[in-house]
């Protein structure tokens, strides 16, 4: 069963850098300064999310409200 999931994840692999290669060898016009701009605030929005979300998972956790009600 492992041999079979190393298979599987070694196909993956070799699927996703077919795609890289192949999208990062076609010729066409560059990327424009907008694109670029578009680029770097939908990456910085992206990690701005992610810290605010881990964040709120911290300070839920600290506080308790992650823990099973208790019923008395």
């Amino acid at each position: 069963m492992r041999s079979l999931l190393i298979i599987i994840l070694l196909a993956m692999l070799a699927g996703v850098g077919y795609f890289a290669y192949s999208a990062l060898s076609v010729d066409g016009e560059p990327i424009p300064t907008e694109g670029y701009v578009a680029l770097a605030l939908g990456a910085g929005f992206s990690v701005i999310v992610g810290v605010g979300l881990m964040a709120l998972l911290f300070f839920s956790s600290r506080r308790g409200f992650d823990e099973p009600p208790h019923f008395k």
